[in-house]
């Protein structure tokens, strides 16, 4: 094989443009800084350019500072980008929010009556639950009214006793000569409660006792109270002393001052019944009118006389 010598032109241009051969260097290692768009990647390469740093370089080969310094300035860059966007967001939002607040104030000034008067005070309410509280209460006062109107109380005249009896000739108060009659008597009647949920009191107009349309008798029943669904037996006595009969009276004269014919008498009186369904706000009142016709027998003094059918209720 002929080796073919090189020139001196040939040779000096290889040395030119080949420089001599440096010994091989050792690979460095280099961080990449992260994009803007990432909060991670800024933590990650905050925390990679602090400990990520490039091993020493091999003896002779001075340290790319220019590398070093270009990763800090792209962190720095990194950095400063981000808190741009960070504050140009809160900005953003900040302006957002105040827009917020001036459309409110706007829309408070601009409805802000009508809304207040569609807004009822707090008084209303109240009074709109006493209101409401009264109409119901009445409503039901008037439910307990209603039902308690047919429980009326019954009465019934059970006699009579005639205790004594006697016509006399005698004057008036202004000395008018004319008969004058005396009696006691005993009157005895029931009454009956029939409410089933409230009690009664009692009372009545003076029981008379007329003969002839004079009133020759009276008695007073004493008030009571009866409980529901209860019954008692009422005792009266009805007198008379020394009542003017007038011209009525010389039927019934005699030389005993006892008649010696059947008396006829008319009985009338009023019982008045008031009861406390609800207290003293729902009391509903009963009036009952007692007519009896009676016929007194003298020669029966002392003697019971049955009432029964002898008297009217209305």
């Amino acid at each position: 094989m002929h080796h073919h010598a090189k020139t001196d032109s040939e040779v000096t241009s290889v040395a030119t443009s080949s420089p001599a051969r440096s010994p091989p260097r050792r690979p460095l290692y280099y961080v990449q800084s992260p994009s803007r768009d990432s909060h991670d990647g800024e933590k990650t390469a905050t925390s990679a350019s602090f400990h990520s740093t490039p091993l020493l370089s091999p003896a002779g080969s001075p340290p790319r500072a220019s590398t070093t310094r270009s990763n800090s300035n792209s962190n720095l860059n990194g950095k400063s980008g981000t808190i741009k966007d960070h504050h140009h967001h809160r900005s953003h939002n900040n302006k957002a929010w105040n827009t917020h607040i001036d459309a409110i104030d706007e829309e408070d000034l601009l409805y802000g009556d009508d809304r207040r008067d569609k807004t009822l005070p707090r008084r209303c309410y109240v009074l709109a639950f006493v209101l409401g509280f009264l109409v119901l209460f009445s409503f039901f006062s008037l439910i307990l009214w209603g039902a308690s109107r047919p429980m009326k109380p019954k009465i019934s005249v059970k006699s009579i006793k005639l205790d004594h009896l006697r016509v006399q000739a005698g004057s008036d108060a202004t000395g008018v000569a004319t008969d004058m009659i005396t009696m006691n008597s005993t009157l005895k009647f029931t009454y009956r409660n029939t409410g089933t949920f409230f009690g009664i009191h009692a009372s009545a107009t003076p029981l008379d006792l007329s003969y002839s349309d004079i009133v020759i008798a009276s008695g007073n029943m004493k008030e009571f109270y009866q409980s529901r669904k209860s019954q008692r037996l009422v005792t009266v006595s009805v007198m008379g002393n020394k009542i003017p009969l007038y011209g009525s009276g010389n039927s019934l004269s005699s030389t005993t001052g006892v008649p010696t014919v059947p008396v006829p008498l008319k009985l009338s009186f009023v019982v008045r019944s008031r009861a406390y369904v609800l207290g003293k706000l729902v009391k509903p009142k009963y009036y009952k009118t007692v007519d009896c016709n009676i016929t007194l027998d003298p020669s029966k003094l002392n003697a019971l006389i049955s009432l029964k059918n002898s008297c009217t209720y209305h």
